[in-house]
């Protein structure tokens, strides 16, 4: 498969400008198309207004950037039409962290004129940050880690550690087993995970453990959750335009199999606290049949489908609406 990321020092990586490709995937396959920047968008980002338009950022991680759809099918390209004269500017990045969202836009948004920032946030990034290597599998099916850049709360001071991070991958197999816990893997208890979906009993072994895919939320001392705040906390308060924060729930929130009332009440306080705009989509989602939130991820990939990305578009579109200027300048 073509290569369609790159190193960059400061993020970690990035897409490879202006890549063209076509991604295999169970639907058939999808296309992605970066702009000049390095972010999958089919314009370049312009520091200048476009003249008529209200103009969005947005930043995220693979549900924003829109792993198994085409651009034109995102929540983001969605808003544009739920929204008379609006331009979103997606800076979403497959894989990354709320910590490396926050780096990207110090990198690349300074000086864009906007109107609303939106930090969309899905609640598993809460393990992303306290990473300091993900996994990935190279050309050969191997897993090799590859470092990231992550900040430690060090008493009430962020401070920025792999910066830059390494460029050449880690193989697994080499890696020092007594730092696996600084590596994130996508998902807690992955062996009996795996386990269980070959069983095809996912949904009913939910439902029986009350699984917690994010516990991380469940007290407002946990040090993960102290991270993610503070990390937000920065983010919001060095902004001068409105903030939006949205917390994009996993599909066993959406589908009800487990609770969502921990990291529900972490945004809330968190948006009391800091005078942000919290948008929580998850009771719009709600809102549709069980069949509906089934088909709002794939089969065998959990990434948003096109209807899932219908419907958060809808959802934001009520909070955006509301934050936007009547005019432009």
């Amino acid at each position: 498969m073509r290569q369609i990321f790159q190193y960059h020092p400061v993020v970690g990586y990035t897409f490879v400008p202006e890549v063209r490709a076509r991604i295999p995937h169970e639907t058939g396959g999808y296309l992605v198309r970066a702009n000049r920047a390095g972010f999958r968008a089919d314009r370049d980002f312009v520091p200048q207004r476009t003249p008529g338009l209200r103009r969005v950022l947005l930043f995220g991680d693979s549900f924003t950037a829109g792993d198994g759809v085409s651009n034109g099918q995102r929540y983001a390209d969605r808003l544009e039409q739920e929204v008379d004269r609006l331009e979103v500017y997606n800076f979403g990045l497959p894989g990354s962290g709320t910590d490396q969202q926050y780096l990207a836009y110090r990198e690349f948004a300074q000086g864009i004129e906007h109107d609303v920032l939106i930090i969309a946030v899905l609640v598993e990034n809460i393990r992303r940050i306290v990473s300091a290597y993900r996994e990935y599998l190279n050309d050969q099916g191997e897993p090799v880690l590859y470092a990231k850049p992550y900040y430690l709360l060090e008493g009430n001071e962020l401070v920025l550690k792999n910066n830059p991070p390494a460029k050449d991958p880690i193989p697994k197999a080499e890696f020092d087993r007594d730092a696996g816990e600084q590596v994130d893997q996508g998902g807690r208890f992955l062996g009996l995970r795996k386990l269980v979906i070959a069983a095809g009993l996912k949904g009913i072994a939910q439902k029986i453990t009350r699984y917690q895919p994010v516990p991380e939320y469940n007290s407002p001392d946990d040090p993960a959750w102290q991270l993610m705040r503070a990390i937000l906390v920065r983010w919001i308060g060095s902004h001068p335009r409105p903030v939006v924060v949205m917390p994009i729930p996993l599909y066993h929130f959406v589908e009800q199999t487990s609770n969502p009332d921990a990291y529900r009440e972490r945004f809330r306080e968190l948006a009391r606290d800091t005078g942000c705009t919290l948008h929580d989509p998850l009771a719009d989602l709600l809102a549709y049949s069980a069949e509906e939130r089934r088909a709002f991820r794939f089969e065998k990939d959990i990434h948003p489908t096109p209807a899932y990305h219908a419907a958060l578009a809808k959802s934001l579109a009520v909070t955006v609406r509301r934050l936007l200027p009547e005019t432009t300048p």
